[in-house]
């Protein structure tokens, strides 16, 4: 792909998702932007595909606990059975009791606004980060999930190793205007299309500008 070919892929994939049933990306849930209340909403859709049962239980625990300080009097067996529906819920309520002690200890029950901080937190990584000081600070980021490297990468837009040099490839030449939707529309297309193995690339909207960098075999 062409640098400036980006434009044209990018308008070509958002006529394409909105005849798809595009996933929300995590954090895009009904969670306003209250700082905690993005924090759990995001914690609670990690490494799961339903957001809509990730979303049901993140509204079940901040109903009983919508601050730090109330989830620390809160046991990790009634916050365990509140999120039972959602995917890994046993680490993910030790994670969340870690995290709200972190927060009231050493930022006075404060949500970080800085990928720094929060990736200091427990199970924080750089998507979850990002996700959390674009959805709650509304700050500029991009969210690298395996979806954006694997397919940035096969348009031959970026040649990076990890989704962590991706993000950093991507932050020096995708014009900011496209940062907070890329990871929705190359989810979706993902989903659809640029499959790990084996992708569709005969009835791909953006078949056109994509060099299929390490394709072998396609559909």
């Amino acid at each position: 792909m062409r640098e400036e070919e980006i434009h044209s892929a990018i308008k070509t994939l958002r006529q394409a998702t909105q005849r798809w049933r595009k996933p929300l990306a995590p954090g895009n849930l009904s969670s306003g932007r209250d700082p905690f209340r993005v924090l759990i909403s995001v914690i609670l859709s990690l490494h799961i595909r339903d957001v809509g049962t990730a979303e049901d239980a993140a509204e079940r625990l901040l109903a009983l606990a919508d601050s730090p300080q109330a989830m620390v009097r809160l046991t990790a067996d009634q916050i365990r059975e509140v999120i039972a529906t959602v995917d890994f819920y046993r680490p993910k309520a030790h994670q969340i009791l870690q995290i709200c002690k972190i927060l009231i200890e050493r930022y006075g029950s404060r949500v970080p606004d800085s990928r720094e901080e929060l990736m200091a937190l427990p199970g924080i990584g750089p998507k979850t980060a990002s996700l959390i000081v674009m959805q709650a600070y509304n700050k500029p980021g991009i969210c690298v999930d395996m979806h954006v490297h694997r397919i940035t990468n096969r348009w031959g837009y970026v040649r990076t190793k990890s989704p962590e040099k991706t993000e950093m490839e991507l932050r020096s030449k995708l014009p900011r205007d496209y940062w907070h939707e890329i990871s929705d529309e190359l989810s979706a297309l993902g989903d659809h299309y640029c499959l790990p193995r084996w992708p569709k690339c005969l009835g791909c909207p953006v078949n056109a500008y994509c060099d299929r960098v390490g394709v072998v075999r396609s559909q």
